[in-house]
């Protein structure tokens, strides 16, 4: 896979749609996204960020394999945890909870963006994830996530104890 021509075939479009393209499968690339949502090529970090973003946009995971999709090409890369890292958070006026991402993605919390408790890849500890389209996460960084456990309002549910978020009307457990 040649990123510079890969950034050239793709450049021009707006939206995606990895689900009508039909690429042969290529095999695994040396692509490794790390802990901090930092992405890396041959074991060097990726510097230019609209080169990441555009990875981002033809990246999905199905069963458990994160895969780069272009309509000539499929390659599986390497994901540490969750590519995506949650690092800011606003409520808008209608009360949703907005989240953004290390690549100044915006995300809604709901139903089609539901947070879930999920074991953390290496330590298995139960940790909140946003779930997003095309089988793919964002993990909380610390500061997000002590900054919203902060508002998480208790709940007992049959008996335990449950610390959980409003989107509006969309509730949701941080813990």
């Amino acid at each position: 896979m040649d990123l510079f021509s890969l950034q050239r075939q793709l450049g021009g479009l707006t939206e995606y749609p990895l689900e009508q393209w039909q690429p042969a499968f290529c095999g695994a690339v040396p692509i490794r996204i790390d802990r901090d949502g930092c992405w890396y090529f041959h074991g060097s970090r990726i510097q230019r960020p609209e080169l990441v973003r555009l990875f981002a946009a033809v990246l999905s995971c199905v069963e458990g394999r994160y895969l780069l999709t272009t309509p000539a090409e499929q390659v599986q890369i390497e994901v540490d945890d969750a590519p995506f890292v949650l690092v800011d958070a606003v409520w808008l006026d209608d009360g949703r909870l907005q989240l953004t991402t290390n690549l100044q993605q915006t995300f809604i919390v709901g139903p089609d963006c539901p947070l879930l408790l999920q074991p953390e890849a290496g330590s298995g500890q139960l940790l909140p994830y946003l779930q997003l389209k095309r089988g793919l996460r964002a993990k909380f960084s610390r500061t997000l996530y002590y900054r919203l456990a902060e508002q998480a309002q208790e709940q007992i549910v049959a008996g335990e104890r449950h610390y959980v978020l409003y989107s509006g009307d969309y509730c949701c457990r941080l813990g």
